[in-house]
């Protein structure tokens, strides 16, 4: 039995030699377009209020008032400045992509953004804040800004402060996990030149 060869050979094995680094080019590429779409997910949801489809719950009016006499007029949750938002970053290295707020990220006054990220994702324990005099007036005046009546405290002289969960990354990533396989699967084909 006689094997014959037709075709350009050459071109063939030019082709099966450079098909592995294409490929990793083209998952790499793909893995970049992924990690900055889900990223501009998380960036849309907090500016919209709803990540990942799920409301998030609003500022108190204590909070928003707070707001107003330190000088800041929004009243969206977790948006005043923009730095947590801002800080919501992509890190890829080969195969592998990083997003979400990176450890190293910093507010404008210097505060870790990753901390804040963490307590308004999960919520944070009750804290108990002696009350100062001051501290006193400053509460009467947010709540004078607020529209409330000021009502009898505890008597002990303290007050209890807790952050609630604004989870804003977990919806999104389970937003954006529904059909990631075929959007990853049509971006390398597409890197390939195999897409239709």
């Amino acid at each position: 039995m006689a094997v014959s060869r037709t075709g350009d050979w050459a071109r063939a094995r030019r082709l099966l030699t450079a098909a592995p680094q294409r490929l990793q080019a083209a998952i790499g590429t793909a893995v970049r377009q992924e990690a900055h779409a889900l990223r501009n997910e998380i960036v849309q949801g907090l500016t919209s209020q709803a990540p990942g489809g799920e409301p998030l719950k609003p500022p108190s009016p204590l909070t928003i008032a707070a707001r107003q006499l330190e000088g800041f007029g929004g009243t969206k949750a977790l948006i005043v400045r923009g730095d947590l938002r801002n800080s919501i970053t992509v890190f890829v290295h080969g195969d592998e992509a990083f997003i979400g707020v990176s450890r190293s990220a910093r507010s404008k006054d210097g505060a870790s953004m990753v901390d804040l990220a963490k307590l308004h994702e999960f919520g944070g324990p009750p804290v108990i804040i002696p009350m100062t005099p001051k501290m006193r007036r400053f509460l009467f005046a947010l709540l004078r800004q607020a529209g409330k009546e000021p009502t009898g405290g505890s008597g002990r002289g303290v007050i209890v402060v807790q952050v609630p969960a604004r989870p804003f990354l977990r919806p999104a990533f389970d937003k954006f996990r529904k059909g990631a396989s075929k959007r990853f699967l049509e971006r390398v084909a597409k890197e390939l030149g195999l897409a239709p």
